[in-house]
């Protein structure tokens, strides 16, 4: 697996773009503004085709060009069921400097199913908490966690927003815990880390079930 990435937008969004070596096709991760040029530009350059554009969760800062490299690639638009309704109406509590296009999701990234670009799977967790439709992607044969707004290197996302829930992060970090320790974790924000890292306190939230205060 080939992946490139970037921090983009006014919250520091990391965008990823993975790609299968041998067939040249290629997922986007999280297409935050602005990232359509960037991704136009680096599928352009290394002849790559997009075939995904998925969305960890709902918030405008994950999903705001999702429309334009839509647009531009033909690719489809993957969220969780339970979040959809905020890419066709975005209604971001701290709006940000401009405009949040609409989109229209087209791929359910429902517990259990798969990303598949050329040879590459990517296994869909389904982690609420965050939001209501917060996915975790794993490549288990690459060693990569790809975790939204779920986890980052020693926090967890914001459970104060619409659609957050205090209990149901509890179980999606518990749920985390339990994977290898080898995972590298890409965050939506912030530098990687892995699960190892991470385990300690994974491993408290899930004795105690309840978030550090």
């Amino acid at each position: 697996m080939e992946r490139i990435w970037r921090v983009v937008g006014p919250v520091g969004t990391n965008v990823h773009v993975l790609a299968d070596e041998g067939t040249r096709e290629a997922i986007a991760i999280d297409a935050a503004i602005p990232s359509v040029a960037w991704i136009a530009e680096e599928l352009a350059a290394r002849d790559w085709t997009l075939k995904l554009i998925v969305s960890t969760h709902g918030h405008w800062d994950h999903v705001g060009d999702n429309a334009a490299v839509a647009d531009h690639t033909g690719a489809q638009i993957a969220v969780h069921s339970l979040d959809a309704h905020r890419l066709t109406n975005p209604r971001p509590e701290f709006p940000p400097p401009f405009e949040i296009p609409p989109s229209v999701p087209a791929v359910d990234l429902a517990e259990g199913g798969e990303v598949r670009f050329g040879a590459i799977r990517l296994e869909v967790l389904h982690t609420p908490g965050h939001t209501e439709g917060s996915v975790c992607l794993v490549a288990r044969d690459a060693g990569l966690l790809f975790s939204g707004d779920t986890l980052f290197r020693g926090a967890w996302g914001r459970v104060d927003l619409r659609g957050g829930d205090p209990e149901q992060m509890v179980a999606s970090l518990d749920r985390l815990s339990r994977l290898d320790d080898a995972l590298t974790v890409f965050p939506g924000h912030g530098p990687d880390t892995t699960i190892g890292a991470e385990r300690p306190w994974l491993e408290q939230v899930g004795r105690l079930g309840r978030l550090p205060m």
